[in-house]
């Protein structure tokens, strides 16, 4: 039984048990500040158990995508060395919101098991709480299981909580036994850590509520969540022991063998490198998918390390080129049947891995470079040893774990400090425990949850309308419920039904005013904190606003109306840029505000002149064609079908909302101009990059565009008047002058070169001669380069010493030069900390040229005195 059949066995098995099937949440958890990815399939469900939200099922089951690569739930440095870690892994999973309990849980997940795979229950052994008598009896009783392969086991294995507080509960665990040939023990025994029982399937029961005390407090509605691994239960299907064998695994290792010119199986080192290639890529497509891209921070950051530790492991395997991007067709191939935005999103995986492989060859390079260095000094040295500071900045900085340095330097006798590598390794994870901050999104407060559940969600009417009567079902101040708002107080207000569009997708919030018979409130945003809550934040203006009253919500319609150009533009630089770039460009984040907008798109390299001005053209041609914008309300299936661009990492309802606007067709839920004409001229300001394969372009709507043509054509008239030339001569005129700058700069420059060699020459007869070497110490506060003029003077001088210093507004400069012959009788770096500690500076350098400085110019001629002191005495001395 294959992956893909054992995944669609069990949505269909709990369909047929009247459960929702729920598609799988984005791997970028929306509005919970506790995770970094979403790391159970619990995770989408999660305002549903704590009773913040009701869905209009009681019971559900997915197949959620996962990943654990960092944060508090890192299984990184495991990956590829152990027979079932991942960064990426499905979770299959059944959830009961208060629907049934323990006695349901626990038969659906034996049928399953035995029935719908056919795993025999002798091959089975189960686990509960040990204080949970009735799951035991369940199990014992009416399901049957042999006593002899059940255990009770302590809360450290089978109690499960959400956190230190809230919903927690008893878990029971089916294991699988692969037989006695296998090391190791039952669960609860002391051989339970070999590999002979694997669990394959976690059924937690929620049924307390732990207040701060401790204390355990039954819950109303007790609730299910079960979670059990697509990859484990793949390799019990497959007969296999080690997840990494199972078909999907199988496919991608060949894959990386045929890419990398290969074999599996020849030597144990390689085949951990082919794991770790082959799980590794599927964190990177699907990460990338769900709209992360490589960056220094956060979420960015785990998917560069993942991208680098497989390419390291590349590196072992003898790729000494980009090789990830082209594994992508073949994860495509495996998981896109099931996972659409696999396929949808395939040639933008492959351009940024590409891109950011290329980065990463580079540092290894460099990395590689710095290995020798370090090995040369260790052969230098008694100890032969790399010290362990070294060793981890290989590692940190360049990508360079302990295993490709040893590699790297097998049979040349060099130690490895360890220790210390392993000591700094333990200092970066307490700074980074330290620094962790989860997701960084920012929670909505549960007042507003407790709006949203008991009166409704909010509904928008600003589609067809801008002004429009709701009431208030909801105040808050400093994050708490109120009944009224006072003259000056400001606060959030929520409405049943409003006007006011809630910032999301980009697009900003309305501003306007709620006017009701007592007082006028003046939106000054409007937000979104939940999808289908829209919140009004601003303050009093008079009188005072009060819950349960009627207000009439007017929103600013010359700023919308702005908004709404900015927006429909947006859309259609979209498909400019996807129709001149490329089908790989995806949009990777935007702004549309009233005053501008700005489009994050993929694309590996800067603009052109020319590209920029096909895309602004081509957007201005749409505009000019004055074709009308059609929004149209259609299942999630049919709008991809018909090719609908969506967001990277979004999770779309089964209806979305689809926005037609000339040769551009995406899901938007903004707001949108009636016509393409109305947006009226588009232009593009600039275009940058802001990060690894994205760029950014800064562009304008209607008046804001024509304002910026105008004060562009002004400034260019202003111009050609100062070159005395007409505007559409101007640029030919300006370089003209420039070249004529440019040559009067070089005719200076030789001049004032002239000059300078002629006072060197003058300056080099008034050298002296000390020990019968000749030195020059001299004042040359004239210089533009104080070293070109040493490197010059010691030239007229030939075999000698020059000490020359400058005084450069309040600071104070100074340089010696020793021929080569002489640096082992006299040092420039002596002889320029002396000049500059006389001068309450620094300075320093190499034997034959160095220089110091210091913020006391007064004090120069005091540090050439002792300059040429130090050069007196060395070269006496000598």
């Amino acid at each position: 039984m294959n992956t893909a059949e054992i995944r669609t066995r069990f949505l269909d098995y709990f369909a047929r048990e009247g459960h929702e099937i729920v598609p799988s949440s984005p791997l970028v958890p929306h509005g919970d500040p506790t995770l970094l990815f979403t790391n159970a399939g619990m995770v989408q469900f999660k305002n549903v158990f704590l009773g913040r939200e009701t869905r209009p099922y009681t019971r559900a089951a997915s197949c959620q995508k996962c990943v654990r690569a960092g944060g508090k739930h890192n299984d990184l440095e495991q990956v590829g060395r152990t027979a079932r870690h991942h960064t990426f892994f499905e979770m299959l999973g059944n959830f009961s919101f208060g629907d049934y309990f323990k006695d349901e849980a626990i038969r659906l997940a034996w049928r399953f098991v035995t029935e719908e795979l056919g795993i025999p229950a002798e091959r089975l052994f189960v686990t509960v709480y040990e204080k949970d008598d009735e799951a035991a009896r369940i199990w014992l009783d009416e399901i049957g299981v042999d006593p002899k392969r059940f255990a009770r086991i302590g809360a450290e294995d089978n109690f499960w909580s959400m956190g230190d507080t809230g919903p927690c509960g008893p878990c029971t665990e089916i294991f699988y036994d692969h037989g006695p040939e296998v090391p190791g023990g039952p669960p609860g025994t002391p051989e339970a850590d070999g590999d002979r029982f694997v669990e394959i399937w976690n059924l937690v029961f929620m049924q307390y509520d732990r207040d701060a005390e401790g204390r355990l407090h039954p819950l109303p509605k007790p609730s299910v969540d079960t979670g059990m691994g697509l990859e484990r239960i793949a390799a019990v299907m497959q007969g296999v022991h080690s997840n990494y064998e199972i078909d999907l695994f199988r496919h991608l290792i060949e894959a990386a063998c045929d890419v990398l010119g290969v074999r599996a199986g020849e030597r144990p080192e390689r085949d951990t490198s082919l794991r770790v290639i082959a799980d590794h890529i599927r964190a990177l497509g699907f990460l990338i998918a769900d709209g992360v891209l490589p960056s220094n921070e956060g979420r960015g950051f785990v998917l560069r390390r993942i991208l680098r530790r497989a390419v390291r492991h590349g590196r072992l395997l003898g790729a000494r080129e980009p090789f990830l991007w082209r594994l992508v067709a073949a994860l495509v191939d495996e998981m896109g049947g099931h996972y659409r935005e696999l396929v949808e999103a395939q040639a933008n995986i492959e351009e940024i891995v590409r891109v950011e492989e290329e980065r990463f060859f580079r540092t290894l390079d460099r990395g590689l470079r710095l290995v020798e260095e370090a090995a040369a000094r260790a052969e230098a040295s008694p100890e032969r040893t790399i010290p362990g500071k070294t060793l981890f900045e290989l590692y940190d900085t360049y990508g360079f774990p302990l295993d490709l340095v040893a590699d790297i330097l097998r049979g040349r006798n060099i130690r490895l400090d360890e220790e210390g590598f392993a000591a700094c390794m333990a200092e970066q994870r307490a700074r980074a425990r330290a620094a962790w901050k989860g997701s960084g999104e920012e929670a909505p407060p549960e007042a507003l949850l407790a709006i949203r559940e008991e009166r409704g969600p909010s509904e928008f009417l600003g589609y067809r309308t801008l002004e429009a009567e709701g009431a208030v079902v909801g105040i808050l101040r400093d994050g708490k419920p109120v009944e009224a708002l006072a003259e000056g107080e400001a606060g959030l207000v929520v409405l049943n039904q409003t006007p006011f569009y809630g910032e999301s997708g980009g697009q900003v919030g309305d501003t306007g005013v709620l006017e009701g018979p007592e007082g006028v409130f003046v939106v000054e945003d409007t937000q979104r904190p939940l999808p289908d809550l829209i919140v009004h934040r601003g303050r009093v203006r008079r009188g005072r606003l009060a819950a349960g009253g009627i207000v009439t919500a007017r929103v600013d319609a010359a700023r919308r109306e702005a908004i709404r150009r900015h927006h429909t533009a947006t859309h259609l630089l979209h498909a400019a840029l996807r129709e001149i770039l490329g089908g790989h460009v995806r949009q990777a984040g935007s702004l549309v505000a009233p005053e501008r907008l700005r489009f994050d798109f993929t694309h590996p390299k800067a603009l052109s002149e020319e590209e920029l001005a096909r895309i602004e053209r081509r957007v201005n041609d749409e505009i000019r064609r004055n074709l009308p914008v059609r929004t149209h309300v259609m299942r999630i299936e049919e709008a991809r079908e018909r090719g609908a661009m969506a967001l990277f990492g979004e999770k779309y309802e089964d209806e979305v909302r689809v926005v037609e606007a000339g040769f551009s067709l995406e899901l938007c839920g903004g707001t949108h101009v009636d016509r393409t004409g109305d947006i009226a001229v588009f232009r593009i300001l600039r275009e940058e990059a802001v990060g690894a394969g994205v760029r950014r372009i800064e562009a304008l709507a209607g008046a804001p565009a024509y304002e910026s043509f105008a004060a562009d054509a002004r400034r260019l008239a202003r111009t050609a008047r100062a070159l005395r030339a007409k505007p559409e001569e101007a640029p030919e005129a300006a370089g003209a002058l420039v070249a004529r700058v440019r040559e009067l700069e070089r005719a200076l420059a030789q001049a004032e070169a002239r000059l300078a060699s002629g006072a060197l020459r003058e300056l080099a007869r008034r050298a002296e001669r000390i020990a019968g070497v000749p030195v020059l110490v001299a004042r040359v506060d004239d210089a533009r380069d104080l070293r070109d003029a040493a490197d010059k003077a010691l030239a007229q001088l030939g075999e000698g010493v020059v000490v020359l210093g400058a005084a450069r507004g309040d600071k104070a400069q100074i340089v010696a030069k020793v021929a080569p012959p002489l640096a082992a009788r006299v040092q420039a770096g002596a002889i320029v900390r002396a000049a500059a500690e006389a001068m309450g500076g620094r300075g320093g350098g190499r034997p034959e040229m160095a220089m110091g400085g210091a913020p006391h110019p007064e004090k120069l001629d005091a540090a050439l005195a002792a300059a040429r002191e130090a050069l007196s005495g060395a070269l006496e001395g000598a």
